[in-house]
């Protein structure tokens, strides 16, 4: 094998005549099934990297050598050029959508509670209205999952359900902002007080159902959006996508918070005359301008190639056969991620929603000590300067989760490189077989991961790219691979939780949640990056199967066992393991406030402290359940020992 990096007679010789070493030995014998292995792969690697040889030559002469006998590790998953490392500007469009859905989302996170109190309705009943949320995403992501895979539109599998939650989500927005406008306007017809009880109790009626179409249409536009994703980007850049995804996350956590924080009614008042008709009108606009852009640009494989989907039964019940049947199909890796989810969400859920009313408090307590007999109206505008003091702390919460998803990925190991070219072309084995089932990317030694890779252009001297791959790579930190990051990211966020104990002013609160953005940088990213790269896998896995390469037989029983593990529907139930633990989280939080809220206007409210803890310990069993997860790298590694 050496002596074809040398002897460029060798190295080139053309493949109908293959070397000496290659010669027919009997099917079935110890050295046929080595020598085949190692045919796989030299046509993997030929046909990755050789200049002379163009990619469909080598799949033509791929069939002289027992083309069916080649496992389904060694098939090249990566399909072709479906497969080629695409461009930074391609991720940022991919992903841009989310940012205009992460705008609407943290109007509702920030300013969500504060409204909805300030319409008279109570903290007891606030907790059970935002069960919405992961009621919605518990039902809703895997309906929708389902469907869009099975969607066969020539425009694509994702975008119709990007379009039709974008449009529920803008129209709900702005009903939620202008709920007393709407209720006073339909019910003065009649004659009816504004400031009666019926048009108060209508009000908050009128918004606790727009609340639920506002969050069932936001996980609509989610599901649709985390799919569209996975489906666009290849295997080897999932984590640079979904790192991609959490920076555009951040930002528009950012711009969300910096205009809650404004006094966005003397800016723009011709979008409205209170702060949460301003932030409703900005989200929308946000959300329409980037679902458009993506939708537009990103082109969608048409999915009417893969043939007409899978005939399902109607009705309720068997929506909830097809959940708990691909519940069971899950992949080991997919299911311990969601395991960790459960718990970490249990945590994160209290933490979203409540920060601010938490902060607002803590602002709030020597105002009311010094005046206890303030009338409803102070009330109300001391609580709306707290607001606004909450929604600073997150927009430094923003701002670290920003900085800390643009540094993560440059410190953390990769778990998958792509393929570059080696420094001569030589049979490598550098593609080792991981399972039949879950096919591994291939490694390329010393190239430089994409997480890196992506924040530069190419640079095409060999000598240069060498040089800046050594770089980026004396930037990692050896033992800190994601699923390490994650961990520790867990113990932190514990830490923080447990540390309101002995927080006193909003001062230290805000610097408190400037800490945990570093957590929820890596909430956003690594439970996706670990989920995504395996879908893709499998994924590329089955379009091989599809194009007809590898083992007839293997490729059969493929189909078989995952013919519903598509995008959608594995990523539907992942977020069921996000929304199902926040009914646990919405009812924990409900008990917590009835025995322990004080009445609004007094001193010295710690409620939301409590729940706060409550999710610190959700927080540590989470990373317990992450130490569980496995590494790609460590599965290379301990198969690569076992055949040295």
């Amino acid at each position: 094998m050496a002596q074809h990096g040398s002897d460029s007679s060798t190295a080139y010789k053309p493949l109908s005549d293959p070397p000496p070493q290659y010669e027919a030995t009997e099917v079935g014998s110890p050295q046929h099934s080595r020598r085949t292995s190692r045919i796989g792969r030299s046509f993997e690697i030929l046909n990755e990297n050789s200049p002379l040889i163009s990619p469909q030559r080598l799949h033509d002469e791929e069939s002289l050598f027992h083309r069916d006998s080649v496992p389904l590790d060694a098939l090249n998953w990566t399909d072709g050029g479906a497969e080629k490392s695409k461009s930074v500007w391609y991720l940022f469009v991919l992903a841009l959508s989310i940012g205009g859905l992460q705008i609407a989302w943290s109007v509702e996170l920030s300013n969500g509670s504060p409204y909805l109190l300030s319409l008279g309705m109570s903290k007891s009943l606030l907790a059970l209205v935002w069960i919405a949320g992961p009621l919605s995403g518990t039902l809703v992501q895997p309906y929708v999952g389902m469907k869009s895979d099975s969607c066969r539109l020539p425009w694509g599998k994702r975008k119709p359900f990007m379009v039709a939650g974008a449009a529920a989500t803008i129209a709900s927005l702005i009903a939620l902002a202008w709920t007393r406008e709407i209720v006073r306007g339909i019910l003065g017809i009649f004659g009816a007080d504004p400031r009666s009880e019926g048009v108060k109790v209508t009000a908050i009626c009128f918004a606790i159902f727009f609340v639920y179409i506002l969050d069932f249409a936001i996980n609509t536009i989610q599901a649709a959006i985390r799919a569209f994703i996975v489906d666009n980007a290849p295997t080897h850049q999932q984590e640079d996508a979904n790192a991609m995804a959490g920076r555009i996350t951040g930002f528009g956590n950012i711009l969300g918070y910096l205009s809650g924080y404004v006094n966005l009614p003397e800016i723009m008042p011709f979008f409205g005359d209170t702060q949460f008709k301003v932030l409703c009108v900005i989200a929308s606009l946000a959300l329409a301008s980037t679902v458009l852009i993506s939708s537009l640009y990103i082109r969608e494989r048409d999915p009417r190639l893969e043939g007409p989907p899978k005939v399902e039964k109607g009705g309720i019940l068997a929506f909830f056969q097809q959940v708990f049947s691909s519940m069971k199909r899950l992949p080991p890796q997919v299911r311990k991620v969601c395991e960790v989810q459960f718990f970490n969400w249990i945590g994160w859920f209290p933490f979203l929603f409540y920060i601010t009313t938490y902060i607002g408090q803590l602002d709030v307590n020597p105002y009311f000590e010094a005046n206890p007999n303030l009338s409803e109206d102070q009330i109300d505008k001391a609580w709306e300067n707290a607001t606004r003091i909450g929604t600073f702390a997150l927009l430094i919460f923003a701002i670290t989760s920003f900085s800390s998803n643009m540094l993560l990925p440059l410190i953390i190991v990769p778990t998958y490189r792509p393929p570059q070219p080696p420094p001569s072309l030589a049979y490598h084995e550098h593609i080792r077989p991981s399972s039949p089932r879950t096919p591994r990317t291939p490694i390329t030694p010393g190239g430089m991961s994409t997480s890196m890779s992506s924040f530069f252009p190419p640079v095409p001297s060999d000598e240069s790219h060498s040089r800046l791959s050594r770089l980026l790579s004396a930037c990692q930190i050896p033992w800190l691979t994601l699923r390490r990051a994650w961990l520790l990211s867990h113990l932190l966020f514990a830490a923080c939780m447990f540390s309101t104990f002995f927080i006193t002013t909003a001062t230290a609160a805000t610097v408190l949640v400037g800490v945990i953005g570093l957590a929820w940088a890596l909430t956003v990213w690594a439970p996706f990056a670990l989920i995504s790269a395996e879908i893709s896998k499998r994924d590329a896995a089955r379009r091989a199967r599809n194009a007809g390469r590898g083992n007839s037989e293997e490729l059969d029983s493929l189909a078989d066992e995952e013919s519903e593990d598509q995008a959608g529907v594995i990523l539907g139930l992942h977020n069921v393991s996000i929304a199902a633990p926040q009914i646990i989280a919405t009812l924990v939080s409900s008990a917590i406030f009835k025995l322990a809220q004080r009445e609004r206007g007094v001193a010295g409210d710690d409620s939301v402290g409590w729940v706060l803890r409550f999710g610190g310990l959700a927080a540590l069993i989470a990373a317990y359940m992450t130490s569980r997860v496995g590494e790609e790298a460590h599965r290379k590694d301990a198969s690569d020992e076992s055949e040295a």
